[in-house]
């Protein structure tokens, strides 16, 4: 039924129904968890050889004693195969410990406070307020780093194709305090956007645009993690950046977070041989060099791109039946209804829903009132704050498929009394 041509009277009825369901779902005691996008159980076993996979053998190209201190940016052959995963070229990558994460955070840490080596001085110098450019719904890791580092947080819509690129620019031609904008261009979380050619090569130009030390944070968290072998490919961001000789305005992430082990991969970030200097100058100060046994099984399990397209195969062959059910109980429980919208990605881990404006925390609600957990609403907008009120997001990676079908038949079932009642009122 549509909502907006239903009488009063049907609306109590289905109001009746909807009611009586969701006790049902009450009273039979679920605990279903769908809030964070984590690798399940099943996914982490599919790189379980890595932990037999040296047997001792410690042997590599540069003939290191990998067992010591030193090699700061990582061993070449962990180098050269994950600056392919960035797009870059292997002496413009470093390989760090296992969070793209902390990557990221020195990153904007460095530029607040340290400066960029001989590039320019920090941007607390300027004596300025720092602001980043947030494209929403988007990542709420990000929007913490900014908030934790006392950077503001300026929202751009996140259209079909990337962030609102008018927008972006406009802003950053009359803000000179803005330093820096994040983005995950593949799939992006929570929306599941593929960042469009066109999109890229404008961000591309952002650093002829922005005033000066503006930074891209290139965060391609989901760059190999396709659902089928059709989904869209993204355009290299660092050979646009050559085109426009921009490479100094641009920060790459990515890590085997969501490929082998969440808490025990390897990081890695891309950037220009000037930034590199100064980043690992900054580094330096911190540790004198990170795991490289590690980053030596990682390139035994993995071997190249063909063993990385390989290995994410397995990986999209447990996670699409989970987005399928998801999307079977939206399409069958909401489709035609007028009560909501959602993506349907073809990658990445999330899938992102909206219901009417000013019901998503009441549908959260209701969902945790009935046993499932969600990811509270807000979370995908700067401060928690979502205007609309409507955001979701859903993260269907880590429950079983059987607790996935009963926990989106609560959802759609929340998400249908949340509506009927807001429109009685």
């Amino acid at each position: 039924m549509q909502l907006d041509q239903a009488t009063t009277e049907q609306l109590r009825d289905w109001e009746t129904s909807l009611t009586q369901e969701y006790q049902q779902f009450k009273a039979s005691g679920l605990n279903l968890d769908l809030t964070r996008g984590k690798p399940s159980a099943e996914q982490l076993s599919l790189s379980d050889s890595i932990n037999e996979i040296l047997n001792s053998d410690l042997s590599n190209e540069s003939n290191t004693d990998l067992r010591n201190y030193g090699g700061l940016d990582g061993i070449p052959e962990c180098k050269r195969l994950f600056a392919g995963v960035l797009g870059v070229k292997p002496e413009e990558t470093l390989i760090g410990g296992n969070s793209s994460l902390t990557l990221m955070y020195m990153a904007v840490q460095f530029g607040l406070y340290q400066g960029f080596g001989d590039l320019a001085k920090s941007w607390n110098s300027e004596g300025r307020t720092v602001k980043f450019l947030a494209p929403v719904p988007g990542y709420d890791r990000h929007f913490s780093v900014c908030e934790h580092l006392g950077i503001e947080l300026v929202p751009v819509a996140l259209k079909d194709d990337g962030p609102d690129m008018d927008a972006v620019e406009q802003l950053l031609k009359s803000d000179p305090t803005i330093k820096g904008i994040w983005c995950v261009p593949r799939f992006s979380n929570p929306t599941g956007t593929v960042y469009s050619d066109q999109v890229v090569d404008r961000i591309a130009q952002l650093g002829k645009i922005a005033s000066d030390n503006f930074r891209v944070f290139w965060d391609n968290a989901y760059a190999v993690h396709s659902l089928s072998n059709d989904a869209p490919e993204l355009a290299n961001l660092m050979d646009s950046c050559r085109k426009y000789g921009t490479e100094d305005s641009v920060y790459l992430f990515g890590s085997t977070s969501k490929i082998t082990y969440a808490g025990a991969g390897v990081a890695f970030a891309g950037m220009s041989k000037a930034n590199l200097k100064a980043f690992t100058h900054h580094l330096g100060m911190s540790q004198i060099g990170p795991d490289k046994i590690n980053q030596l099984r990682h390139v035994r399990l993995l071997k190249d791109a063909d063993g990385i397209t390989e290995h994410m195969r397995q990986h999209a062959a447990v996670l699409k039946p989970r987005f399928d059910i998801v999307l079977k109980h939206l399409r069958e429980g909401l489709g035609g209804t007028g009560m909501a919208s959602w993506n349907e990605p073809q990658g990445g881990y999330f899938v992102s829903f909206d219901t009417l404006p000013g019901l998503a925390k009441e549908v959260v609600k209701l969902a945790a009132e009935a046993g499932v957990k969600l990811t509270p609403a807000g979370a995908t907008f700067p401060y928690g704050k979502d205007p609309a009120n409507s955001n979701i997001r859903i993260a269907p990676s880590v429950p079983s498929l059987e607790e996935i079908d009963r926990a989106m038949a609560v959802f759609v079932t929340c998400v249908k009394l949340a509506s009927v009642k807001q429109r009685l009122s």
